[in-house]
């Protein structure tokens, strides 16, 4: 038997979705959606884009709604609905006060499980996308991520832009739109996930109702593991007065013992907090940079270490070499007991910070569940983090070691 609990739930339903649960009795607002194992990466080689335009258009008419009612049925209550789209994931869900779930879970069942795509509705959404595109394109600190990411999985599925070309956006239609959805919204290629103060029983309920029409579709998808390419550094000259640069490598996937390691040392490196190693010395020490930040994507199969900076033009290899020298310090020398403490602690300290963002962690912990990855309570990844060594984080710097290291420059 299954009982409520504000610790994650996962329970297989009878028509073969899983949902995730989180009872939080006493709470006024109710998260609902839909995580589903479909995203650039499975764009058609001749429709790059694809995944992305469906995210846009699902919204815009069912066999049930027209666009209005879709866009009116949460606001109306003083709710949200939302969607994105990832490399792996496009991801629909709303955010409404708690006493609107009946309305939220038939409104998603019926986007993911009815949608139309309107040919009329598509050339308007059409040009919405393009503005998107070419506003994305004259933001160099955004473009370069992906650019650097296009090179890193040259010849991939991985590697080109999510949200694809104005050229390939032209031949997109109805019939493309529910082809993508036919192939890839099935009931165990998503898993729905809940928060809020209603029973598991109730929300059980509401989603085996509002979502029989889903077909049940493979277990998984089925993706190739992008091939390692040669390290790479590339400058592109775009006459721009800042220069732009993503430092970075492949690193592990989500399921690998290194993920927490890793997660810490990209904390170390170039973390929210002031006190990351690179922001101490590219801005504090030498005022080189005005930002500089690491992050790491991880998927289902590999992964993504960044670092970002951006400074003068005459800078740009100054930085590289500072961020060889720090990473090389890291991969060759073991962090003291002292030093690693308080970096452990600095880490803890934030993601239990971040966890009252209730929607950023459940679509986190939504996204674990779809890839199979079991979902730990904090205090059970804290203890995992507690149990971590200096050896631990030096290995992890060896994954992102300098002569692994890639650079992209837009200047």
């Amino acid at each position: 038997m299954i009982v409520d609990s504000e610790n994650p739930v996962v329970v297989d339903l009878s028509n073969g979705l899983r949902l995730l649960y989180v009872g939080r009795r006493n709470d006024a607002v109710e998260f609902f959606g839909v995580a589903i194992d479909a995203g650039s990466r499975d764009d058609p080689d001749d429709g790059y884009g694809l995944a992305h335009f469906v995210e846009h258009t699902i919204f815009k008419g069912t066999g049930r709604r027209k666009s209005w009612h879709i866009i009116n049925r949460m606001e109306s209550c003083g709710g949200e609905l939302n969607a994105y789209t990832t490399k792996e994931t496009t991801t629909v869900y709303s955010v409404f006060p708690s006493g609107n779930l009946g309305r939220a879970v038939d409104l998603i069942g019926d986007l993911v499980t009815n949608s139309r795509f309107p040919d009329r509705e598509l050339d308007k959404e059409r040009d919405v996308v393009a503005d998107e595109i070419s506003s994305y394109l004259d933001i160099p600190a955004e473009a370069v991520y992906d650019d650097f990411e296009d090179l890193l999985f040259a010849g991939s599925a991985l590697g080109h832009n999510i949200l694809g070309s104005e050229a390939a956006l032209a031949h997109f239609d109805s019939s493309e739109c529910r082809k993508f959805v036919g192939r890839l919204y099935t009931l165990r290629n998503m898993v729905a996930f809940y928060s809020g103060p209603a029973s598991v029983s109730k929300v059980v309920k509401l989603v085996e109702r509002s979502f029989s029409g889903l077909a049940e579709g493979e277990a998984c998808n089925s993706r190739a593991v992008p091939p390692i390419l040669p390290a790479f550094c590339e400058t592109r000259q775009l006459s721009i007065h800042q220069s732009h640069t993503i430092v970075g490598s492949r690193v592990c996937d989500m399921f690998s013992d290194n993920r927490l390691p890793l997660a810490l040392l990209v904390n170390l490196l170039g973390g929210p907090g002031m006190n990351s190693l690179l922001n101490v010395e590219m801005r504090e020490k030498r005022g080189l940079v005005y930002s500089v930040d690491a992050s790491a994507t991880l998927m289902s199969d590999c992964g993504v270490f960044a670092i970002y900076y951006g400074c003068d033009a005459e800078d740009a290899s100054r930085c590289r070499r500072i961020v060889d020298d720090v990473i090389g310090r890291l991969v060759e020398t073991p962090l003291t007991d002292r030093r690693f403490s308080a970096i452990q602690r600095q880490y803890i300290g934030q993601m239990i910070v971040s966890a009252e963002n209730r929607e950023n962690t459940l679509l986190a912990m939504s996204r674990a569940v779809l890839y199979g990855r079991k979902v730990e309570p904090l205090d059970r990844i804290v203890e995992r983090i507690e149990a971590l060594s200096p050896e631990d984080l030096r290995q992890a710097a060896g994954m992102i070691a300098p002569d692994r290291l890639s650079t992209l420059t837009f200047c």
